[in-house]
């Protein structure tokens, strides 16, 4: 009996034993596994690390190095743990989406995203201004030129022609690109972001909000995530995030099964959503290619303005661009000559501003030099035809500019842009827009000369005042970027994913947006990120 209680014990204590083995192995494991999640959290944030200290270097140490748009080199792989374990190797890999030649996501690359691509949702109520203020000219302009007419045929009136670009619905055209957007949620959309309580067309204000059964009141300001979106009357989570659940720019296939069945929708129209297709961050330096702040066209000071204008433009340039403000423009019908010599009384002051650069082109200008008899009327050095706009142009958009502020925000980057967008800027054309993603290339570095907007320009894609309407919607590229950076171990264990979005319009480059989307998974395959590529051979 007492043989039979030992053994009993005996076993007993044995299966205690071995059960409190298991819960320690397991335990163990999981310590494990929540220190290399941690590990993996570091690799990622080391991989914004390493984006923010290239991003510090000059655009040539850059493009020496590879350049932003897609470099595996620098962005694919890269090992911050090393250990005698080739599975213990822990790594980060940037990844952005690969784009085609209308712009839309066409796999992955190794590199960043600009933000520029995307619709500044925070920066509608100022395109409004913008094409309020560019009507406005574009009015004065066309009663300067039928008075002129009426004047020269003896007739006392005259009927403006052409279109004005409507100001009350610009910022709606450019929401109604997106796909499943309707006239009451974009004008919801806006005035949710104007300061007034009135009501677009469509839209919805306070009253509206006020009303449901969990009442809030619009934000009437500038939006702090794109999320918020989904406080806005007829925003759906649907609509907002499409069919990309996990986030990483591409409709899997389990996504597709997933979004099938529970919208009935088939795979041709689904969407990656308007989350993939806006932002908040969109910006440009206000400085030229060696980083240099530009000189401000309107100077109130014009000896400044032409010491400054002398150092780093031709003197014929610099005469013409000074006389044009103090005298403003000609517009007689005697022919201009261009400049031979002169001087210019500096003391004299200005007596108009430019509204933009391109005013400098084809424009003729009355000035009277010291010492000179009589006035003589200057032809515009800045040529109106494509061989010399294509000479000048590049250095006039480097090294001039009207806008006072340092870092120039939400215009659209129309190198990147996808189709959609670029069709809903005020001033484009469907015929424009053909040209563009036939001619362009998303990777900023692969041509130079279409480093600045002006390139549609200059290559003949549109006329001159087709340009000077495009002008404060548009740009070559911006210097706000958003990457994904995923840290993780060739053993295919743990994984972190962050969402980046860096402002390098300051030094050090500053986050405006971190995000840790590990919750959605990997999102690649370890293939795609890079396991073995860098320790073979």
């Amino acid at each position: 009996m007492v043989l039979v209680i030992v053994l009993v014990v005996v076993a007993v204590l044995a299966l205690a034993a071995y059960a409190f083995q298991n819960v320690m192995l397991a335990e163990n494991e999981v310590t494990q596994m929540a220190g290399r999640q941690i590990q993996a959290y570091s690799l990622a944030a080391s991989g914004v690390a390493h984006v923010q200290a290239f991003l510090m270097q000059d655009a040539a140490s850059q493009a020496d190095a590879g350049g932003l748009y897609d470099n595996s080199p620098q962005f694919q792989a890269v090992t911050v743990v090393q250990e005698e374990e080739e599975t213990d190797l822990g790594r980060f890999t940037v990844v952005a989406p690969a784009l085609d030649e209308e712009g839309y996501s066409s796999g992955v690359r190794y590199g960043l995203e600009d933000e520029s691509a995307r619709i500044n949702l925070n920066a509608l109520t100022q395109l409004e201004k913008d094409v309020t203020a560019l009507s406005e000219v574009a009015g004065s302009a066309a009663a300067q030129a039928a008075a002129a007419g009426a004047a020269a045929s003896g007739e006392t009136e005259s009927e403006e022609s052409g279109e004005v670009s409507d100001q009350e619905t610009a910022a709606r055209d450019l929401l109604m690109v997106l796909p499943g957007m309707t006239e009451d949620v974009a004008d919801a959309i806006l005035d949710w972001l104007d300061a007034d309580n009135e009501p677009r067309e469509f839209g919805a204000e306070a009253e509206y909000y006020s009303g449901l059964s969990s009442a809030y009141a619009p934000r009437n300001g500038q939006l702090q995530t794109v999320e918020e979106l989904l406080l806005v009357r007829g925003v759906t989570p649907q609509l907002l995030f499409g069919a990309d659940v996990n986030r990483n720019g591409t409709i899997d296939t389990g996504e597709i099964d997933q979004a099938g069945a529970a919208t009935g929708t088939d795979a041709e129209t689904l969407s990656t959503g308007w989350a993939s297709r806006l932002t908040l961050y969109s910006r440009e330096n206000n400085v030229t290619a060696e980083g240099l702040s530009r000189i401000n066209l309107n100077e109130d000071d014009l000896r400044t303005l032409f010491d400054s204008l002398t150092e780093v433009l031709p003197e014929e340039q610099a005469i013409f661009i000074v006389a044009y403000r103090q005298n403003g423009e000609y517009t007689g019908s005697e022919t201009g000559e261009a400049y031979s010599s002169g001087e210019l009384d500096l003391s004299q002051a200005s007596k108009t501003k430019f509204s933009q650069v391109l005013d400098l082109v084809g424009k003729k200008v009355q000035v009277k030099f010291k010492d000179a008899e009589q006035e003589t009327i200057l032809q515009s050095p800045f040529g109106e035809d494509l061989v010399s706009m294509s000479e000048y142009m590049p250095t006039l958009m480097d090294q001039v500019t009207i806008v006072t502020d340092p870092v120039i925000h939400g215009r659209i980057n129309i190198n990147q842009a996808p189709r959609e967008i670029l069709l809903g800027i005020p001033g484009m054309t469907e015929e424009i827009v053909e040209q563009i993603v036939g001619q362009r290339t998303p990777d900023p570095g692969a041509d130079p000369a279409c480093g600045h907007e002006t390139w549609l320009l200059t290559q003949g894609l549109v006329t001159l005042d087709e340009m000077r309407s495009l002008m404060p919607f548009v740009c070559a590229g911006g210097d706000a970027y958003r990457a994904q950076i995923i840290g993780y171990y060739d053993d295919g264990g743990a994984a972190s994913r962050l969402e980046v979005v860096l402002d390098a319009t300051q030094q050090p480059p500053r986050v405006l947006l971190w995000r840790d989307i590990s919750h959605l998974g990997r999102g690649y395959a370890l293939d795609t990120l890079g396991v073995t590529m860098r320790d073979e051979g």
